[in-house]
């Protein structure tokens, strides 16, 4: 399966961060699939996330299926109203996200095969 098809799903995610000064954070979420080509996470419980997030929206996520390794780089930006948080509200079960994280994909890796696929 590719790994466009995989985080469509509710796919479980590690996502990690890191704030101004470095300091790593690595948490899992669940994917929400893709809104206006852009990877949707609900945000419920992530203060620290958050807090590297406003000082450093730079972010890495892994996403394992099965015999399938990904590595997906990008920006994300974080979402208190609107269509995102309407559709991240939408596809999520409780306990429902407060906010909305998006994820705009800038480079995508399978840890497989160690090359760059995107």
């Amino acid at each position: 399966m590719a790994w466009r098809e995989i985080l469509e799903q509710k796919q479980e995610i590690v996502l990690a961060t890191s704030s101004k000064d470095s300091k790593p954070r690595a948490i899992v979420v669940v994917s929400l699939g893709f809104v206006d080509g852009k990877l949707l996470i609900g945000i419920c419980l992530m203060k620290t996330t958050l807090e590297n997030l406003k000082e450093n929206n730079r972010i890495s996520i892994v996403v394992k299926y099965g015999k399938e390794y990904y590595r997906i780089d990008g920006k994300a930006e974080i979402y208190s109203s609107g269509k995102y948080l309407d559709v991240a509200i939408e596809k999520s079960n409780p306990p429902l996200p407060k906010q909305a994280l998006v994820v705009t994909i800038e480079e995508v890796f399978d840890l497989d095969k160690g090359e760059k696929i995107l």
